[in-house]
């Protein structure tokens, strides 16, 4: 393991993994070698899936039946119904998936005959069915079925959500952004999973740690900061003016840069495309030609290029996702990516126990309490 002492871990090696490279020469991305502009535009997200889990492209055969068990596997129990008819409205969709996630892995508990690979598949199918079953039932008092008839994850997330089969350009925007979504080597909550089944946990709590951990606003939630951002404003001279404000405060602008690519995060372009796109489908004037114009002035004064959350935001707005499902919609992708780290670190396990520099006082006797002054 590499020892430099930096902040956050920085530029420390924790491991070795055969299933990502992130940011080589500053940019760049593949999974299990393969380059991610490929993927995003000649695979669909379950053949993706497979790769990552299973470890290699799937033939025409392994892709049909493994779409045919992802439907399968899509139905809620009533007990988990009931659960989240008890999560309230006002929860953090996170907190339903996170809990959700939970209580399945008590009636549906890992064992020798429901491996990991069972439960990755599971709820690869479960989580938009988990997700806008509460919602709906929150939204409109109804109970909800989660069959659909899409054969696609994005098509059926966005079939429940909107209560109709979506169109092809929508279907293809989100199964695209789940490609983007799927994997990203030992970012936070890919290496909360990892920590959590070196301890020899199971699964469930490897992908609730991971939930958890992609929560925050400085990992998974920038899209939905992202979001708030791009709405704040109503025209593009507008956002610039606000956009420059904020630099002067030295405020955060959620969206841009990123701790591993240097020059450039590979999948922001093909998502910005997906976004151009919907905004010329939807006739858009706005949301786009803001976004766009605080791209340019990030560069422009920071130097900081636009990451996968920037673009993504305005994807799922337009494709009528509510900003706060951002995130599960990552979840939805990522789920992928964490199955394959917790099966990789399970093969070669050793418990992940880092050292600490301790910065506290020096070694010092204790005071008897009777003894001790006011100032003690």
């Amino acid at each position: 393991m590499n020892t430099k002492k930096q902040g956050g871990l920085a530029g420390v090696v924790a491991g070795q993994t055969a299933i990502a490279t992130v940011g080589k020469e500053g940019v760049g991305l593949t999974y299990r070698g393969y380059d991610i502009h490929d993927l995003a535009a000649n695979a669909c997200f379950e053949e993706v899936a497979w790769l990552l889990i299973y470890g290699e492209l799937p033939n025409q055969d392994e892709l049909h039946n493994y779409q045919q068990r992802l439907i399968s596997l899509r139905h809620l129990p009533s007990t988990l119904c009931k659960i989240l008819e008890l999560i309230p409205a006002t929860a953090h969709p996170m907190d339903v998936l996170r809990t959700g996630c939970s209580f399945l892995g008590t009636i549906e508990p890992e064992a020798q005959n429901h491996t990991a690979q069972n439960i990755a598949d599971r709820l690869l199918a479960i989580f938009p069915s988990m997700l806008v079953y509460w919602y709906q039932f929150h939204q409109t008092g109804k109970q909800i079925s989660t069959e659909t008839g899409e054969k696609s994850i994005a098509g059926h997330f966005l079939h429940l959500l909107l209560g109709k089969a979506p169109d092809e350009t929508t279907k293809r925007a989100v199964d695209v952004s789940l490609i983007l979504y799927a994997e990203h080597e030992f970012n936070a909550s890919t290496f909360a999973a990892r920590i959590a089944t070196s301890t020899a946990s199971d699964m469930y709590s490897a992908i609730c740690a991971a939930i958890g951990t992609l929560r925050g606003n400085l990992h998974g939630g920038a899209n939905e900061q992202a979001m708030a951002l791009i709405e704040r404003f109503t025209s593009p001279d507008a956002a610039e003016q606000g956009l420059r404000q904020m630099l002067a405060e030295k405020k955060l602008v959620m969206g841009f840069g990123h701790r591993v690519y240097s020059k450039s995060d590979p999948r922001s372009d093909v998502i910005k495309a997906w976004a151009k796109r919907l905004a010329d489908e939807k006739g858009d004037k706005l949301l786009y030609a803001v976004s766009e114009r605080i791209e340019k002035l990030m560069w422009d004064e920071k130097a900081l290029f636009p990451n996968l959350d920037f673009y993504s935001a305005s994807v799922y707005y337009f494709c009528g996702i509510p900003t706060p499902m951002f995130t599960p919609v990552f979840v939805f992708a990522r789920t992928a990516g964490w199955t394959a780290h917790i099966l990789e670190q399970r093969r070669n396990n050793k418990l992940i126990r880092p050292d600490a520099d301790y910065i506290g006082p020096a070694p010092r006797k204790l005071i008897p309490l009777l003894n001790r002054g006011p100032s003690s």
